[in-house]
């Protein structure tokens, strides 16, 4: 069939690809072309088989599926990958989701849940557990915590993040040394955090140097 999607499965864990080629190999209208257990075999077998969509799970050894993603998204932005795993965590969702990622399902999901995917996929239109679209909106409406400090706030950890003391602050900005300290009180206590250095980490990290 020229309409037969075809996909590539990859999981570090034997008995989880196992499960989710049984599931997928009942359907008319999908075709389990390879399996890979770890990002390394996903590109490879993706540039060697051509799959329309990708079952990526992220933790795994060697290359994990983040990277893969990545990499495949470089050379083969055609393909979908739809990422299938059990963490919901920032520090997972985002990064996939900046490499590539067109889908992200839990692996709580039915073996419905994950053949609708697949099949939307197919036809340009992504999917996203509830957890998953909560986080996504949440991330994109949420304003860095810096935006809430006052411009001249804003200047003195700029010189925080550049390593200045309160006298070369004063001198910079033209104000008193009184004046600067209840500046970086005030950025301390906006920003939750406890020390100049903490500060100066967080300034540099946001690029606000």
């Amino acid at each position: 069939m020229n309409d037969t999607i075809k996909v590539l499965v990859v999981d570090d864990h034997d008995m989880v690809r196992m499960g989710l080629v049984t599931y997928l190999s009942v359907e008319d209208d999908i075709e389990v072309v390879g399996e890979g257990s770890d990002g390394f075999e996903a590109v490879q077998k993706a540039k060697e088989l051509s799959p329309d969509v990708i079952l990526m799970d992220l933790l795994m050894d060697g290359m994990n599926g983040i990277d893969a993603t990545k990499k495949i998204m470089e050379e083969m932005d055609n393909i979908k990958v739809i990422v299938l795993t059990s963490y919901l965590d920032d520090e997972m969702l985002f990064p996939v989701m900046e490499a590539g990622a067109f889908s992200y399902l839990l692996k709580t999901s039915s073996a419905t849940e994950i053949v609708d995917a697949i099949r939307k996929a197919k036809k340009g239109e992504p999917t996203f557990q509830g957890k998953v679209t909560q986080k996504m909106f949440q991330h994109m409406h949420s304003k860095p915590k810096h935006d809430e400090l006052t411009n001249r706030e804003k200047e003195v950890l700029a010189l925080i993040g550049q390593g200045k003391t309160n006298k070369e602050i004063a001198t910079a900005l033209f104000i008193g040394i009184k004046t600067v300290k209840t500046h970086v009180s005030h950025i301390l206590a906006k920003l939750e955090l406890e020390d100049r250095t903490q500060a100066a980490i967080y300034a540099n990290k946001h690029h606000l140097t």
